[in-house]
């Protein structure tokens, strides 16, 4: 994950144009144990991307409002996107390999 100059953002709108803007241009979906390409229907096990932007944003009356976008690289399918995820609603249908991906970098 890239921490050196990564920038900061007031909401997940700026986020998802900067990242997109940097060429993060899929958009993917998390699966039960995957997450999937919505343009090229790819699905991509947790050991094919990784994770090179995380930013968290909290809802401004509610904590339990959280929202992450992940900025999400996988050079085995030549794919840049981002993930965007009210992360605690899908806990309980996301794989325990799944979870440990997308925890580690938080």
């Amino acid at each position: 994950m890239s921490f050196f100059q990564q920038p900061s953002f007031d909401t997940v709108t700026e986020a998802l144009q900067w990242l997109n803007s940097q060429g993060f241009t899929a958009d993917f979906n998390l699966d039960s144990d995957c997450i999937r390409c919505n343009t090229t229907k790819q699905s991509l096990p947790p050991e094919e991307f990784k994770i090179e932007y995380l930013f968290r944003f909290e809802g401004d009356s509610n904590p339990a409002d959280e929202d992450i976008v992940y900025g999400i690289i996988s050079e085995i399918h030549n794919l840049k996107g981002v993930l965007t995820s009210a992360f605690g609603t899908y806990a309980d249908s996301v794989s325990t390999e799944m979870i440990r991906k997308l925890s580690v970098h938080q």
